[in-house]
């Protein structure tokens, strides 16, 4: 069953619709790009376990943490990097090199870093409505 995702900006229609302007995503921080990079991760995360059969929601919690930690996540940046473009191996270096006033608390400094750049993708990805994009690399590197 295909999509067509040409169409679909969720982070556009979300501005529009509490009356915002469309925010300019290569403008924004690292971090910031990487705050809201984390939630969207771990939403397509939480919708493909749910989606994939029914659990307790016990079991698709220690599921998706299987995903959704930076050891994960920086394997799967790993996994991606060779198909990302040079504007978005841009967006992953400034993420990557942030200066983040937290620390890794089960994972390496490194795996933290480059999980912080994965995040910033996401985030770059979602608010520039590359919906397509991110879900083909993500759920192609499951």
């Amino acid at each position: 069953m295909g999509v067509d995702f040409q169409e679909l900006n969720v982070a556009s229609a979300i501005l529009a619709q509490a009356g915002i302007a469309d925010c300019d995503a290569s403008a924004l921080s690292p971090l910031t790009l990487a705050y809201i990079g984390d939630c969207v991760y771990e939403l397509i995360i939480r919708t493909i376990v749910v989606g994939t059969s029914e659990r307790t929601v016990n079991t698709m919690h220690k599921h998706t943490c299987r995903y959704v930690n930076a050891e994960a996540q920086s394997a799967m940046l790993e996994r991606i990097l060779p198909e990302l473009t040079e504007q978005e191996q841009s967006v992953v270096r400034r993420g990557r090199n942030a200066k983040s006033h937290s620390v890794a608390k089960n994972a390496s400094v490194a795996d933290y870093r480059r999980a912080t750049g994965f995040e910033a993708l996401c985030g770059f990805w979602y608010l520039t409505g590359q919906t397509e994009r991110m879900l083909s690399l993500i759920t192609k590197s499951m």
